[in-house]
C-alpha cells in the first residue's frame, strides 16, 4: 500500500511539472487511482493484470456508477500506467485492451444567433454597470473566453491596435484571440469612460471592475448572465460556458476551420473541439429539412 501511494505521489508530481496541471485536476487523478486502490485491497498498483481492471470496471457497473464517471477513472488508470511504462517501471500496460464504457455524445447546449442578440441586448446601458455588462457579453461571446479568462483580463492583455486579446488559459498556455470589430467598439468606449465612473478614482488592474473597485468573481459574473438570460427570456439553464459554447458552434455554421476553432477556444485536443461539429451538423440538417424542396 505504501508503496503503492509513493507511485501515486511520483505520477502527480511528473503531471504537475510536465503538463501544468491545476490542484483540482490533480486531486480528482489522485482520487481516482486511490479508488482503484482501495478496490485491490492488498495487491500492489505494479502488480495489476488486464482482469483486475475489467472486475474494477464490472463492479463499478454493478453498484450503478455511470459510463462517464468510469470512463473518466479509466482514462486516469491509461495515463498513470502509461507513465509507468515510460518510467520503465513496468513493461506490460494493463489498459491497453480494455475498451471504454460507451458514455455516448453529451451535446453542449448552445444558443441561436437570435438567443444572442436577445442577450446582448438585455442590459441596460445607460447605467454605468449596465454598460460594464454589455462590454463583458459582447467580448465574451466575440472571443469564446472562459469565464476565469474573461474576469482575470488585465489591460496589458488587450491590444487595441491590433484587436487582440492574450489569454493565459489552462495549463498557464497563452494564445492569442482576435476580438471583433462591435466588441472591440464597445470595450474602447468602456476604456475611455464608463469603468473610470465605476472606479470612482480608486486603481486597479482589471479590465472589468466592481462597484467596490476590485475585479470580479467568475460567481458574481455567472449571476449577471442569468439575471439577464431571464430578462432576454431565454433558457434558465444559461451559463458564461453557454456563450462560449454559441461562440464555437456559429462559427462552424459559417464555415470557419474546425482546426482555427480549436485554436480559438484553446484546446489542446482536437477531439474536445469535435463535439461542436455535432451541434453544426444538427442546424444543417435542419436549415435543409426546412429549404430543401425534398427535405
Amino acid at each position: 500500500m505504501t508503496k503503492s501511494l509513493a507511485l501515486i505521489d511520483l505520477f502527480l508530481d511528473s503531471l504537475w511539472v510536465e503538463s501544468g496541471l491545476s490542484e483540482n485536476t490533480l486531486s480528482a487523478y489522485g482520487s481516482d487511482l486511490k479508488i482503484f486502490l482501495k478496490f485491490l485491497k492488498s495487491k500492489s498498483l505494479l502488480a495489476v493484470s488486464e482482469y483486475d481492471i475489467a472486475s474494477f470496471l464490472a463492479s463499478r457497473y454493478k453498484e450503478g456508477v455511470s459510463s462517464r464517471s468510469s470512463a473518466r477513472i479509466l482514462s486516469t488508470l491509461r495515463r498513470f500506467y502509461g507513465y509507468l511504462q515510460r518510467e520503465g517501471t513496468l513493461e506490460i500496460d494493463p489498459t491497453v485492451l480494455i475498451e471504454a464504457p460507451n458514455i455516448g455524445k453529451k451535446l453542449p447546449l448552445s444558443l441561436s444567433e437570435t438567443d444572442v442578440d436577445l442577450l446582448l441586448a438585455a442590459p441596460e446601458v445607460t447605467d454605468i454597470l449596465g454598460f460594464r455588462d454589455k462590454v463583458m457579453l459582447e467580448l465574451l461571446y466575440a472571443t469564446g473566453l472562459r469565464v476565469t479568462e474573461l474576469v482575470g483580463l488585465k489591460f496589458e492583455q488587450v491590444s487595441f491596435r491590433q484587436g487582440l486579446v492574450r489569454v493565459v488559459g489552462k495549463g498557464n498556455k497563452e494564445r492569442l484571440v482576435p476580438v471583433g470589430e462591435q466588441a472591440m467598439d464597445w470595450l474602447e468606449q468602456y476604456i475611455s469612460g464608463v469603468r473610470a465612473d465605476i472606479l470612482a478614482s480608486r486603481q486597479s488592474d482589471f479590465l472589468f471592475v466592481t462597484k467596490r473597485g476590485s475585479g470580479m468573481t467568475r460567481q458574481a459574473f455567472w449571476h449577471i448572465i442569468k439575471r439577464y438570460s431571464v430578462k432576454a427570456g431565454i433558457p434558465s439553464s444559461l451559463s458564461p460556458h453557454t456563450l462560449r459554447h454559441a461562440f464555437a458552434t456559429h462559427l462552424l455554421n459559417h464555415g470557419a476551420d474546425l482546426r482555427v476553432v480549436q485554436l480559438l477556444l484553446g484546446h489542446s485536443d482536437l477531439a474536445t473541439t469535435q463535439i461542436y461539429t455535432h451541434i453544426a451538423q444538427q442546424r444543417l440538417k435542419q436549415l435543409h429539412t426546412q429549404f430543401h424542396p425534398r427535405g
